[in-house]
């Protein structure tokens, strides 16, 4: 089969494709026949050996959708979708032609989504979900203060937010940058470029914060989410760029009785993160977490998107397409 394969880590250009075995499932898995798969940041951080959890040679890819076609006869045939646990980092992932997983990481295809939008769904709102409902554990009638809230973490997060009950702050780096309304259940924008942002929560709460930041940044906008947290708030971080260092005023911290959670999706399992997507899929189907906008490309195209990512250089969700033939 075809697939894209790097063979050791620190640069894109070590990122090839080749013609590879196909898999063999053992006992517990299932082989998915690879109809779409998503590129996401963390692919493009795990070539450039960002991610302490890579093992080369590997295959990239978290994220896919596609048919089973090895595996336990209930299940051969099944349109499905799944995400998660090792896959592309300690096994070899979804950017290529088959891919072998447990067949507890596989989820059916939700009913209103293509193959092409399906894949796009993992990582973003699985990320958001475990932040959100796992770690901080929000409740309906508390208040959400998203950072970064227009990006694919921040805008499933938002949505999550909102469908958990919670009101939801978002914040923009100036004005322009805030979506047209009604795109997101956004309450209340903040825009970071003219207002801080602790005084432009506390204004919007009546001076009381949030219950909950969900921090996408870190670095040096970290100090200020912890500033906007009302008494006993919880704030989870999954990032911190450019400055993994960060610093605070711990009196102020423990006197506010301030929670802080870290949240790495590359730590949950495959049934964890498939029991995050089963969560998820009702509201899915019902159109309350819609997909990213997409655009699909062939699997020779990946290298290329690569380096757009690592550029900045993509608007939309890219989606590799294998098109695959016989196993």
């Amino acid at each position: 089969m075809r697939a894209l394969k790097f063979h050791q880590t620190g640069s894109l250009d070590n990122l090839r494709i080749e013609e590879v075995s196909s898999p063999t499932p053992k006992s517990g898995e299932v082989l998915v026949q690879v109809k779409a798969a998503a590129i996401n940041p963390s692919d493009v951080k795990n070539v450039q050996g960002k991610m302490h959890e890579t093992s080369v040679p590997r295959i990239p890819g978290r994220d896919f959708a596609g048919l089973i076609v090895e595996g336990p006869e209930k299940l051969v045939g099944q349109a499905v979708f799944g995400s998660g646990g090792n896959l592309g980092f300690g096994r070899d992932g979804s950017h290529a032609e088959y891919v072998t997983v447990p067949e507890t990481a596989v989820l059916p295809l939700p009913k209103n989504l293509s193959f092409e939008q399906s894949a796009a769904m993992g990582v973003a709102y699985i990320t958001a979900w475990a932040a959100l409902f796992n770690a901080a554990q929000i409740k309906a009638g508390e208040t959400a203060l998203i950072i970064g809230t227009a990006g694919a973490v921040g805008s499933a997060a938002a949505r999550i937010a909102h469908k958990l009950g919670a009101r939801v702050i978002g914040t923009a780096q100036k004005a322009s940058g805030i979506p047209a309304a009604g795109l997101l259940p956004v309450d209340d924008w903040i825009d970071l470029q003219s207002v801080d942002l602790p005084a432009g929560v506390r204004k919007v709460t009546d001076g009381r914060g949030a219950d909950v930041v969900f921090d996408v940044v870190g670095g040096g906008i970290f100090e200020k989410c912890l500033a906007a947290l009302a008494w006993r708030g919880r704030q989870v971080a999954i990032a911190s760029n450019p400055e993994p260092r960060v610093s605070f005023n711990l009196v102020d911290f423990y006197h506010n009785e301030s929670r802080l959670f870290g949240v790495d999706s590359l730590k949950l399992s495959f049934e964890e993160t498939a029991e995050i997507l089963r969560q998820l899929t009702p509201g899915i189907e019902a159109g309350i977490f819609p997909p990213p906008q997409v655009e699909t490309f062939p699997l020779e195209e990946g290298p290329r998107l690569f380096r757009d990512i690592a550029e900045s250089k993509t608007k939309v969700k890219p989606i590799l397409v294998p098109s695959a033939g016989g196993v």
